[in-house]
């Protein structure tokens, strides 16, 4: 109780410290580096991840794209190609003339030389750069290779995805949080009681948010992901809590003639129950943090902090604003629009089997529909871009214009004789879906001797511990055929060389896929065993967190089992994101009546009349922050371009309206079946009989 007068009292220097914060905070949230490459992500002590750091280490070449230009004489490529090579951090541009150039005739160049390079009306250079694929450097200079090009040139590789990625996240992402916050602004108008204080939540909340996208700039990094969601899951999930704290305050205003008594007291009822209910927010999120894949520790971190900035904002900055601004608020404040709910609940109550029999048919087709949209999900972040994307339509002109739909890179042991690398070659080759291999092997050879090879091309190809190949492949980067051919190509690179590496895209998009396979069975166990102890601590209950999770968990299956029935694909990481955050921003709903129904079976009332007084009195904040999620992530799903995003935020908005569905009509079902063991297994409720 001191800790909240003192609160009362110190409204004005605290609302001076939060303006105080906002400036290192948003200079710290300009100053945060956004990463929008998913491979980074991939544990370090992956093969794959090692030999893209020897690639650049022995090779300087980082990161590595096709250019795909239309309609253009050789000379004028061959011009253009030397002022590729001009731009900084461009390593090395391989075309037909690097070798042509070198007193080789055209006539003896080996045919897939001269066809990897060219089809009828298009050519392709390798450009090869000195940085990562998501360096600031490397990107820039995809983005004057475009320039330079112009029209007739299209350049794939995932930098090229990642420049166009980052170009459109920073074009929407500043409408994220203004949809956000105006959907959840019209939505709280009309939910609670008063015109002005929604806007007065937004003010504190909107506080926390700056404060916690400043405090990233200490992480170094942040996903374009984490960047893109976690201002509106934050204001979504703390909505709550500003909520709490306003009934609480209005309830002591009854009481309390004196507001700065009212508030003191309000804060302390608010902070035992915000506390209760954010421990299970932030429990999903840390959850992700349990992720090999880190782009999940990335968000988690981000998003845990965010809730536990958004308790402090509620307890200190909001009872500032409220005092502050009494006078305005209590004058608009009207009745609100959510209607009783005591018929509405005996009705519930009445027919509950009905219930209890939707829950136990619904429970096949969820988990049915969950397990194979699981199994339906995309890796490719090229699917999340709209198709008029340059990076799109290169890879496009790629498969079409040269039948290549990604390439992979071999680093072999550079002593190994000419001879074993062409029979490895020859092996390669023979696996389905290589187009053709090119390493220094592919010239050599009877017709163009060694020797007339200058020094400075070898060094492309060769170094001192590794050699560099070349392959090209039909399949698509992520699909089974290209993982399947990976296998074949690693099998045989190892039968050559045991500390060979098969490195590139679809290599590390394959260890991805299985890497975030096992994350998912991680990251859903350590979630609910998180959530079943808090709910076991809090309601001193064995039986109670299983009903509540079950419930919950329903909802989760629903919701990530209808992508499956509705033909639609999810991206890799939204199955894991949804279901820690589904689970631990909605059980608060199940928690919320299943604290009241408790409260009223132990003052004595029958089974009946508890669940009915439970249910009607938690429907209207059930509902408030239903739709206060709801409304912060269906317009940023709506307006959104990448699939991504779209899809995450559609989900959130869809998995809190189902889990708000599911607790106002499943759980008092549960709790009429499941009363007598409810009672028996519940610490306090032991002695209850009737």
């Amino acid at each position: 109780m001191q800790f909240s007068k003192w609160i009362v009292r110190s409204r004005i220097p605290i609302l001076i410290l939060t303006v105080i914060l906002l400036i290192p905070s948003v200079i710290g949230m300009v100053r945060t580096r956004v990463n929008y490459d998913m491979l980074t992500y991939l544990p370090s002590e992956m093969e794959t991840v090692k030999g893209q750091n020897e690639l650049l280490k022995e090779f300087n070449k980082g990161a590595f794209s096709f250019i795909v230009l239309e309609d253009m004489p050789d000379k004028d490529i061959s011009e253009l190609k030397t002022k590729i090579e001009k731009i900084n951090n461009v390593d090395t541009v391989l075309w037909y003339d690097s070798f042509a150039d070198l007193s080789i005739p055209k006539e003896i160049l080996p045919d897939e030389i001269y066809n990897a390079f060219n089809s009828e009306n298009s050519t392709m250079m390798a450009v090869f750069f000195d940085k990562g694929t998501s360096d600031d450097l490397t990107m820039k200079a995809v983005k004057e290779i475009r320039h330079i090009c112009g029209k007739q040139c299209y350049v794939s590789g995932m930098t090229a995805l990642v420049v166009d990625l980052k170009d459109l996240c920073e074009k929407e992402e500043p409408l994220y949080v203004a949809l956000a916050v105006a959907l959840a602004c019209f939505a709280m108008v009309i939910l609670l009681d008063g015109w002005l204080i929604p806007f007065i939540f937004l003010i504190s909340i909107g506080a926390m948010i700056l404060i916690n996208l400043g405090t990233n700039y200490f992480l170094g990094e942040i996903s374009f992901i984490t960047k893109a969601l976690s201002a509106v899951l934050q204001l979504a999930v703390t909505m709550d809590y500003s909520i709490f704290l306003w009934n609480s305050y209005n309830e002591q205003r009854e009481k309390w003639d004196d507001k700065n008594e009212a508030m003191a007291q309000a804060i302390k009822e608010t902070f035992s129950s915000v506390l209760g209910s954010s421990v299970t927010t932030v429990a999903g999120f840390v959850a992700l943090c349990f992720m090999s894949f880190t782009l999940g520790k990335d968000l988690g971190i981000v998003m845990a902090k965010g809730v536990v900035l958004g308790v402090i904002g509620c307890i200190t900055v909001l009872p500032a604003l409220i005092l502050c601004l009494d006078k305005p608020l209590q004058y608009t404040k009207h009745r609100p629009l959510i209607p009783d709910m005591s018929r509405f609940s005996s009705g519930v109550i009445k027919i509950f089997p009905v219930f209890l029999i939707i829950f136990a048919i619904l429970i096949a087709p969820a988990y049915y529909g969950y397990k194979q949209a699981n199994d339906e999900v995309y890796y490719d972040m090229g699917e999340s871009l709209p198709e008029e994307m340059n990076y799109v339509i290169s890879n496009s002109k790629l498969k079409e214009d040269f039948d290549i739909a990604s390439t992979h890179m071999i680093l072999i042991n550079s002593s190994i004789s000419p001879k074993t690398v062409k029979e490895m070659i020859s092996d390669i080759e023979k696996v389905d879906g290589v187009k053709y291999v090119l390493g220094l092997e592919s010239v050599v050879g009877s017709r163009v001797p060694e020797e007339i090879i200058p020094d400075n091309i070898k060094s492309i190809l060769k170094g001192n511990k590794w050699e560099l190949l070349l392959i090209n492949s039909e399949y698509k980067v992520a699909s089974d055929d290209v993982n399947n051919q990976i296998n074949s190509i690693n099998s045989i690179v190892k039968n050559y060389d045991k500390n060979g590496m098969v490195i590139g895209e679809a290599p590390c998009m394959k260890d991805m896929i299985e890497t975030t396979d096992h994350d998912f069975a991680v990251v859903t166990t350590i979630s609910i065993v998180a959530i079943f102890l808090i709910i076991l601590f809090v309601e001193k209950s064995i039986s109670l967190p299983i009903i509540l999770i079950s419930v919950i968990e329903l909802g989760i299956f629903i919701n990530l089992g209808l992508p499956h029935y509705l033909g639609q694909s999810m991206a890799f990481i939204t199955p894991i994101c949804i279901s820690t955050i589904q689970l631990g921003a909605t059980v608060d709903y199940a928690i919320l009546m299943t604290t009241r129904y408790k409260s009223e079976r132990m003052s004595g009332n029958s089974k009946k009349k508890s669940v009915y007084t439970a249910l009607y009195t938690s429907i209207p904040s059930i509902i408030v922050s239903g739709m206060g999620l709801f409304s912060a992530t269906f317009g940023v799903a709506i307006y959104s371009d990448i699939e991504i995003i779209s899809s995450m935020c559609i989900l959130m908005a869809r998995g809190a309206v189902i889990s708000m569905l599911l607790v106002i009509f499943i759980l008092p079902a549960m709790f009429m079946l499941f009363d007598k063991i409810i009672c028996k297994t519940t610490i306090g409720m032991t002695k209850i009989s009737n």
